[in-house]
């Protein structure tokens, strides 16, 4: 199975390249968008170096904002059009394919990894997580700006996202993997309000209901459905009990009742831990 080679997090790109002359593009794009950038620096410094030295010095740390912003976006730009040129050469889809170099599918994935990986780089070094969302716009995915993302390892391309999605720290999300001599793509679904643990798995094709939580440490197998309102926990994945956090003022439910601290951490593993089906054994 293709994973991250360590725990980071965030949109990322595969780490394999299919033939060294691909890194072209990647040269190509850093290129640019420091050449813009440099551009940048040169207009300031001809513009207040010398005259104006002070204000040089204290709008110095807002230049440098706009240079970060202006390299993700440029790179992003170059990045797209250069996807748009390769998807027309060959179009992306989904299947089962051979992990060899002649074969087309497998061999213009890793092309359109490696365009994206210098801007999905760049954006993700930004303190503010939105940029990690507009990469996944202009790369095609279907996301919102109300899902928190940042914290999980999340593939560009085959994954539609709800609204107010929310994933664990060192959660992967995939729509590739690489399992043997065998090159599998499956469109990903994760539907609205869906939370999804700390180092949990989701394979390709799998697809999360509305308001359905994937528990830590689980993992989904590829093609899985998960069904709307439901806690899932284990490897694989398997139903545990109803999602009952969705349902609204269940918080002010348990709070205002005037029960002992005993009562309510009663009442909690009734909600949460007590399992719906006894028999059920985590694997």
């Amino acid at each position: 199975m293709s994973i991250p080679s360590g725990l980071k997090v965030g949109p990322f790109t595969t780490l394999i390249l299919l033939k060294k002359r691909y890194i072209s593009f990647y040269i190509f794009l850093v290129w640019i968008s420091l050449f813009v950038m440099q551009f940048e620096f040169w207009w300031y410094w001809n513009l207040l170096y010398e005259s104006r030295f002070i204000q040089f010095v204290i709008f110095l740390p807002l230049l440098i904002f706009i240079m970060y912003l202006t390299m993700v976006f440029v790179s992003l730009l170059f990045a797209k059009i250069l996807l748009t040129i390769t998807n027309l050469i060959h179009k992306p889809r989904e299947g089962v394919f051979l992990r060899h170099p002649k074969d087309k599918d497998y061999k213009y994935w890793v092309i359109r990894n490696v365009i994206k990986k210098w801007p999905i780089w760049l954006a993700h070094k930004f303190p503010f997580p939105f940029l990690d969302n507009i990469c996944f716009k202009i790369f095609g995915v279907k996301t919102k700006f109300s899902n928190s993302l940042f914290e999980g390892w999340v593939d560009t391309e085959f994954i539609y996202f709800g609204k107010n999605i929310v994933v664990g720290q060192g959660s992967v999300l995939q729509s590739a993997v690489i399992i043997g001599n065998l090159f599998i793509i499956r469109k990903t679904v994760i539907g609205d309000n869906v939370r999804i643990g700390v180092h949990s798995v989701v394979m390709p094709g799998t697809i999360i209901g509305n308001n359905s939580i994937l528990a830590a440490s689980s993992i989904t197998t590829v093609g899985q459905k998960l069904d709307d309102g439901w806690i899932y926990l284990g490897a694989p994945a398997k139903k545990y009990k109803k999602n009952v956090f969705v349902k609204e003022g269940i918080e002010e439910m348990i709070l205002q009742q005037e029960k002992s601290t005993d009562e309510i951490h009663k009442l909690y593993e009734q909600l949460y831990t007590k399992r719906h089906d006894k028999e059920f054994v985590v694997k």
